[in-house]
């Protein structure tokens, strides 16, 4: 007789999620790599990297540094793939079935097809500003979601909400800001220098009151969040929400002084990759936030199958 497939372990299925996690921020960092590089159409065609050619060729009109960064951009999008289609299968193995966990891991593959549509689309379009923004903006929603499974993956029993309405309303609000934030960090970007590729047109609107939109959002963001930790203080909130919420203060004013560093010092490569990177950790701490105000009991123990098979037999 076939052996049923042992069913997947806490453990395993907290990796995997974490494994995402890792993969749809550093999918973000690469893609700011492709972008203030220049290498935005290193590979000018999609899915080949040139007509005929999956992998870079020598080409007189684009440089080999270019198709390289662009394809191991496009690599990192084949692994995370894999990734996440092992994520979803480890999900559907879970003993007894989640909904919510299965429902969350399917996210990742269906994130990462979106993502190649709408990265195909991109460079069919020439890199123009209005098709780069929804690319990183499906990927800050990626990020959000795999924090959010990462926390579903580590505990799966009853689920209690820990703070009251008034304090879920207040995350709401701070939340909805925080998405405005990242779309105007995107119109910022729309205008600025870092095109992916020199010949691309901008965003026609002024940087300098683009990014005066953005430091006010950022001053709204952090006023809420603010008031949100002393609400949080004032109920008495578990202490693990209150340490993820200065997880999300800490990160949040660290990427809050690197863009003024930034934008004084004329947007550098280097400072745009990290702002990214800043922007990607800033979602997942929020995500995290998000979901610890519902608390997941810890899993049952689970019983050796032999033992369980054992129990379940009748005594003769």
């Amino acid at each position: 007789m076939l052996q049923r497939i042992p069913a997947t372990s806490p453990a395993w299925m907290f990796r995997l999620a974490v494994l995402s996690l890792i993969g749809q921020a550093g999918i973000m960092v690469t893609g700011a790599v492709v972008r203030v590089t220049g290498s935005g159409l290193g590979c000018p065609t999609w899915p080949n990297c040139f007509p005929g050619s999956l992998v870079p060729v020598a080409h007189p009109e684009v440089a080999v540094f270019h198709q390289w960064v662009e394809f191991g951009n496009r690599l990192l999008s084949g692994f995370l793939v894999v990734v996440a289609i092992l994520t979803f299968l480890a999900a559907l193995n879970v003993h007894p079935r989640r909904r919510r966990l299965t429902w969350l891991a399917l996210a990742m593959p269906l994130g990462v097809v979106a993502q190649a549509v709408i990265g195909g689309f991109t460079v069919l379009a020439g890199l123009a500003w209005w098709s780069v923004m929804p690319h990183f903006l499906a990927s800050t929603v990626l990020v959000w979601l795999a924090a959010a499974l990462v926390d579903e993956a580590r505990a799966g029993g009853a689920v209690t909400r820990v703070v009251g309405r008034p304090v879920r309303l207040l995350t709401v609000v701070s939340s909805v800001v925080l998405g405005a934030l990242l779309i105007a960090g995107t119109l910022v970007t729309a205008a600025g220098p870092h095109a992916g590729d020199a010949a691309t047109p901008r965003l026609d609107l002024g940087i300098a009151a683009l990014a005066q939109l953005h430091a006010d959002l950022l001053f709204a963001y952090l006023g809420l969040l603010v008031g949100l930790g002393f609400t949080l203080w004032a109920v008495g909130a578990p202490r693990p929400v209150r340490r993820r919420y200065v997880v999300l203060v800490v990160v949040v004013l660290a990427q809050g002084a690197l863009g003024g560093i930034q934008y004084g010092l004329g947007v550098p490569e280097v400072l745009v990759t990290f702002h990214v990177l800043g922007a990607a950790l800033t979602t997942a701490a929020a995500g995290s936030l998000w979901s610890g105000l519902t608390h997941r009991a810890p899993l049952p123990t689970e019983v050796p199958s032999e033992t369980a098979d054992r129990e379940r037999t009748p005594a003769h």
